[in-house]
């Protein structure tokens, strides 16, 4: 008995990887790749007038699925649900502005060279006179549910957090002066205030950014060293070595990203 028990576990132990390793067969046997993106964060993906999901980070799902020769369908997610719904097998990919920390990758894939790079910051009226984090101290600031740096920025500087489930919600908040500021990366920021809307044009970005963080395309844990982690690792190479999210920042009148500049000249030397 024990005998048959040993070798059942051993058995086990032998199909578990293979098994974690079907990802990259598993979508192209479907015809389908599945993939977790924003659709409140303009310009890398939202909704244009028709109701349509669109974006820079909508484009590099399509070339994804492009190249696996497959249909492409898009899952909106949040900073709150989007590992979750990876980890339930809800979605294969998550490319949706993820900050890759490492308590993250304790719990999915992170997907290397990283494709993006962000910084903290606030969005704030200009009659604010916000100057420095510490300003932040005991006002009410407007905060997406599930954003790493949430917890980082009360700890260092005692906001009182007004929390919300999604973007446009907090920054509805804020234009209500609801709160004092809107805190999230800094590239949303900079896209809200240059988007040409008039709601924002009494309003600034006032603090020095903070925290750099990078972002990762999300798989699941067991696909980062199988098929699927090295063909995604082998298209955000080529991704940051060509100038392709240069060119796609360019599209979607992006400011440049020094750290995709810095990355493509790193890939492309000798």
């Amino acid at each position: 008995m024990k005998r048959l028990l040993v070798v059942a576990l051993l058995l086990l132990t032998a199909v578990v990887p293979a098994r974690a390793q079907d990802s990259l067969a598993a979508i192209k046997q479907k015809g389908v790749l599945t993939v977790g993106v924003k659709n409140d964060y303009r310009p890398w993906g939202f909704l244009d007038p028709s109701g349509k999901i669109v974006g820079l980070e909508i484009d590099l799902a399509s070339e994804v699925a492009d190249r696996l020769g497959v249909k492409l369908e898009m899952i909106p997610v949040t900073a709150a649900n989007r590992m979750e719904f990876l980890r339930q097998g809800r979605i294969d990919l998550i490319i949706a502005t993820l900050g890759d920390t490492a308590d993250r990758r304790k719990v999915i894939g992170m997907v290397e060279p990283n494709y993006y790079a962000g910084a903290t910051n606030v969005l704030a009226l200009k009659s604010s006179r916000l100057k420095s984090w510490t300003d932040l101290k005991d006002r009410k600031v407007c905060a997406v549910q599930g954003a790493y740096y949430n917890r980082r920025v009360s700890q260092l500087y005692g906001p009182k957090m007004v929390v919300f489930p999604a973007v446009p919600d907090a920054l509805n908040a804020l234009s209500a002066g609801n709160c004092v500021a809107f805190l999230f990366d800094n590239t949303l920021i900079v896209s809200t205030l240059t988007s040409g809307d008039p709601k924002w044009a009494g309003y600034e970005m006032p603090l020095v950014s903070e925290d750099p963080q990078l972002w990762a395309i999300g798989i699941r844990l067991e696909d980062v060293d199988g098929p699927f982690g090295k063909f995604m690792t082998q298209i955000s190479t080529e991704w940051l070595k060509t100038g392709h999210i240069i060119a796609l920042e360019r599209k979607w009148g992006i400011a440049p990203s020094p750290y995709l500049l810095e990355q493509q000249k790193k890939l492309s030397t000798p």
